[in-house]
């Protein structure tokens, strides 16, 4: 007699993952639970298990899943990485708090790792140091759009935010105790808020050179 066969799963493993991913763009990675997905996808808790070991198996699949990488954009420069990777952090908030301390083997953070390895490849950098470099600006990509998103919850922008430090730093320097931090103040250069791309070509600038 032929074994009988078990019912196939109701959803695709990319389905879960889908859905997972629209629970932590609208609330948090935190209101992400098995029972919290097994709701939203009216299912039982345990039949996730089907798809996915557990929580952070499910997170390194969203990751890899909302981080496919359009061919249309070519060979991307370092600089042209990190502008992608801001508007993928925007567009799903929770990512900066999912990248720390994950190992990710998915073929688009593979991917990813790729076009940066191909981009450092003139800097003539062992393995090991363009590796490190990649792990350092995803690091400040992470943390710039945690800063910007802050803002924008509190409501504060780029501007506000910085003529409100340049004030408490003018009443500071006040004393003479700080002549190094009056003289910037006097330039000028801390009034203005720098640009991602800015920041990120100082950035680019100061590891690979």
């Amino acid at each position: 007699m032929p074994v009988p066969r078990g019912r196939p799963p109701a959803r695709s493993r990319s389905q879960v993952v889908a859905a997972a991913i629209a629970v932590a763009d609208a609330e948090g990675l935190d209101a992400l639970t098995m029972r919290r997905l097994a709701a939203e996808l009216g299912a039982g808790p345990m039949s996730l298990y089907t798809y996915v070991r557990d929580k952070e198996e499910l997170v390194d699949l969203m990751v890899d899943q909302v981080s496919e990488f359009d061919p249309a954009l070519g060979e991307p420069d370092l600089l042209g990485l990190l502008g992608w990777q801001r508007e993928l952090m925007l567009r799903h908030p929770w990512m900066p708090t999912a990248l720390g301390n994950r190992r990710l083997g998915g073929p688009n953070t593979l991917g990813y790792l790729e076009r940066g390895l191909t981009a450092l490849e003139p800097t003539g950098l062992p393995g090991g140091a363009k590796m490190e470099i990649l792990a350092l600006l995803t690091g400040f990509v992470a943390s710039y759009v945690t800063n910007e998103l802050a803002q924008a919850r509190a409501g504060v922008t780029d501007s506000e935010r910085v003529q409100e430090h340049v004030a408490a730093l003018r009443e500071a320097v006040a004393s003479g105790a700080y002549p190094r931090l009056a003289a910037v103040l006097a330039e000028g250069g801390a009034v203005a808020p720098p640009a991602f791309e800015d920041v990120a070509r100082r950035m680019i600038a100061g590891l690979v050179g």
